[in-house]
């Protein structure tokens, strides 16, 4: 849904572009600009709807159903779910990828999960949430694929 709204209000702009062309100079100061304007909020526009359709398409290919749940479409897959209750990053030697080390619970009677993924993820999935991550192993490092809130 969040795609056909970014498509069109991605194209509503370009309409407007046209309605200068046709009514106005495109070379005077006032056409010049509001061409611009409103190209530049089609081209936003346009990016979040590729984004989105890229976000869908990794969801398809990962086995993402609608409900939420991974299908592993290949060895490696992972979800963890819960309440987030701190993410501590640590910075790794040159060559070596840094870690965030992510502390789940799901329950008050459970312990603790704690998750290892691959770079700086403080502000992707922060302290306080419930969250779903999915992730993947990639050549022995487990990189986040998703984070849903």
């Amino acid at each position: 849904m969040l795609l056909v709204i970014s498509l069109v209000l991605a194209f509503v702009p370009l309409l407007g572009i046209v309605w200068v062309l046709t009514t106005r100079s495109i070379f005077s100061v006032d056409g010049l600009f509001l061409s611009l304007i409103l190209a530049s909020i089609s081209g936003i526009f346009g990016l979040n709807a590729l984004w989105e359709f890229q976000r869908l398409r990794r969801r398809r290919a990962y086995g993402l159903g609608r409900v939420g749940r991974l299908v592993p479409a290949f060895a490696g897959a992972g979800v963890a779910q819960g309440f987030v209750q701190r993410v501590d990053f640590y910075e790794a030697r040159v060559g070596q990828p840094n870690k965030s080390v992510i502390t789940m619970v799901n329950g008050s009677n459970q312990p603790p999960r704690i998750v290892v993924l691959a770079g700086d993820l403080r502000n992707r999935v922060p302290a306080g949430k419930r969250v779903q991550l999915i992730y993947r192993d990639h050549d022995g490092v487990n990189t986040l694929v998703e984070a849903e809130y």
